[in-house]
């Protein structure tokens, strides 16, 4: 059944998604919908598979190596002082990560707790002009790394 994860890689292949940050041996590095914290991004996988567990040998290290080293660029671009990595599945029931910066800033109430714990509906929404420079410097980020294509 087709997700919204299989949509958006659809749109990254065409050059049609304006989230879209890199494309990486595993995928595509994409700004998240809504900037919770600065700099949220998703690894999705293309192909897209099921999950984690339905990739094998080098696909499953290139995944996880490619979502490591967003964490390393999002460290550099955004001046976060830990990533936090979630992989779901629960209401996109396909593989892809979440990345989110997490900075010292953070109210005290929420810094030690889950990022699901931040104000979603009141956090801005994803804009391409607004988010084209910090996409930029991400994407140059992952050219250093030699991870972007």
């Amino acid at each position: 059944m087709p997700t919204i994860i299989h949509e958006r890689v659809r749109q990254a292949r065409r050059g049609v998604e304006p989230s879209v940050v890199a494309r990486v041996a595993s995928g595509w590095i994409v700004m998240g919908d809504v900037q919770v914290v600065r700099g949220y991004c998703m690894l999705l996988p293309d192909p897209v598979v099921p999950d984690l567990n339905a990739l094998s040998g080098e696909s499953r290290e290139t995944f996880l190596r490619d979502m490591a080293a967003t964490g390393d660029a999002l460290l550099a671009v955004t001046g976060a002082t830990r990533i936090n990595y979630e992989i779901l599945g629960n209401l996109e029931p396909v593989l892809h990560a979440h990345l989110f910066p997490r900075c010292s800033d953070e109210s005290v109430e929420i810094r030690t707790r889950p990022v699901w714990f931040h104000n979603w509906e009141g956090a801005r929404r994803f804009d391409p002009d607004t988010d084209r420079p910090l996409m930029a410097q991400l994407a140059a980020e992952l050219r250093r790394f030699d991870v972007a294509r």
